[in-house]
């Protein structure tokens, strides 16, 4: 049996404890990474670590440790109300802010996990406040950012475009951008109805200056926030709607962090850390118990995860892979089954690491003129990145570690769930709309 073989069993067995026995997948990924890559890959602790993701690490802790913060002081309720009174009241539509949000920064230049970590935690407050589904949040968070993500002047689009132009390939700019655009919206269409988004229509929140005057048919979340029948408007209360002084402090910091993103393209975990160390140190009555908040299961779950990951690709697994599929004599067989890697591989690594690599592997049948290039390019992007709504991608980590009150391994396990069918569907929808057809 063949070394890279072996270590895609071991990955299946790694699924199967955790899932069967409860155990942190992260621990078990560790142990893994250190018996597959010391006994079967020969490597040394170096070769094994060289996958550990300490820039995730550190956005992770620095995020959630900021947001920690940002609760304790009641800086995120007030943000909710905020976002409460933008949409005057009307909770269905919050949903769609936040995808229109995080789809603007990415648009502009943010990378994806920024505008991911800027934007998560505020809109998961919303959702733990009004009783709704933290995955349908989550989930318009990511493909929010994904729909923005290949713009012209985007991160992703930038590197796309530069390795179809480096591979000598036909492009299409503005046809990369929409496929994005529309995959991403059709998916949070379907997202949002079956996630209950239909039934948050006609809801009004609590102190809002339209609550109480809208009639509401569907049953209530659990959330005391909505108004099922009409009732005077509660106001909130001055505690959560007024600017203290250390709500004023986290929000300048919050403006910060997107100024220093997106302007200065600092890191987003470093910075987000730095400033939540001013302002522990300037009200630490408020942050005293923010360090406990951080998500440390997350943070081991999803960096043991990644670490074995970095094995695989230590060992060449990935490549292993991609060769065997770039080397089959049926141009559209090469061609789903391409996009399928990306998805799959992607759901636990680096996007645009994939699409660099899998991009290259097309080239040979691409050539020939059997398939459209701009079409195939488009079909990678969109299977590489739709899928990073997945708990072991950096997006999905980040919403998995930004809800408040849910059970988290709950969560855990319908991320999981919605990013398998994700990689399940979606591959072979993009293939069938943007490759079939023969596109460029």
């Amino acid at each position: 049996m063949s070394p890279e073989l072996i270590s895609i069993l071991v990955l299946v067995v790694v699924f199967v404890i955790a899932t069967t026995r409860s155990v942190n997948m992260g621990a078990l990924a560790f142990a893994a990474a250190f018996g597959v890559g010391g006994l079967v890959a020969g490597l040394d602790a170096d070769g094994i670590f060289a996958g550990f993701p300490g820039d995730l690490f550190v956005v992770l802790v620095g995020v959630t440790y900021l947001f920690a913060i940002a609760r304790a002081n009641g800086t995120t309720d007030w943000l909710v109300h905020a976002a409460v009174r933008l949409v005057r009241g009307r909770v269905a539509l919050i949903p769609w802010v936040m995808f229109a949000l995080t789809g603007a920064l990415t648009a502009i230049g943010a990378v994806s996990p920024a505008a991911v970590a800027i934007v998560a935690p505020i809109a998961l407050s919303f959702a733990a406040r009004y009783g709704i589904s933290p995955l349908l949040m989550g989930a318009m968070v990511v493909h929010g950012a994904q729909a923005g993500g290949f713009s012209p002047i985007s991160i992703y689009g930038s590197i796309v475009n530069g390795i179809v132009e480096r591979e000598n390939l036909p492009g299409n700019e503005v046809v990369l951008f929409l496929s994005s655009l529309a995959a991403n919206l059709v998916i949070a269409g379907v997202v949002f109805v079956v996630c209950g988004g239909m039934k948050l229509r006609g809801h009004i929140a609590a102190g809002s200056r339209a609550a109480g005057a809208a009639r509401v048919g569907a049953a209530a979340p659990r959330s005391a926030g909505l108004r099922t029948h009409p009732t005077p408007a509660t106001t909130p209360s001055t505690e959560s709607t007024n600017l203290t002084p250390p709500r004023i402090a986290t929000l300048t910091s919050l403006l910060a962090l997107v100024v220093a993103v997106l302007v200065f393209d600092l890191d987003a975990g470093l910075t987000a850390i730095t400033l939540a160390v001013i302002l522990s140190t300037t009200w630490p009555e408020d942050s005293r118990k923010a360090v406990g908040e951080i998500a440390w299961p997350t943070v081991l779950l999803i960096c043991g995860v990644l670490t074995y990951v970095g094995v695989l690709d230590e060992m060449g697994t990935i490549t292993w892979a991609g060769e065997g599929v770039g080397n089959i004599g049926v141009p559209l067989l090469a061609a789903v089954l391409l996009c399928y890697i990306g998805a799959l591989v992607s759901a636990f690594a680096s996007s645009v690491g994939i699409m660099g690599a899998l991009i290259p592997l097309a080239v040979p049948f691409l050539e020939r003129g059997e398939i459209g290039a701009v079409g195939m390019v488009a079909a990678l992007a969109v299977s590489a990145t739709v899928v990073d709504v997945s708990p072991f991608s950096t997006n999905g980590a980040l919403v998995l570690a930004a809800a408040p009150d849910v059970d988290r391994e709950r969560f855990f396990r319908q991320l999981m769930v919605y990013g398998g069918i994700v990689v399940a569907v979606v591959p072979a929808a993009a293939w069938l709309v943007m490759v079939v057809p023969g596109w460029g």
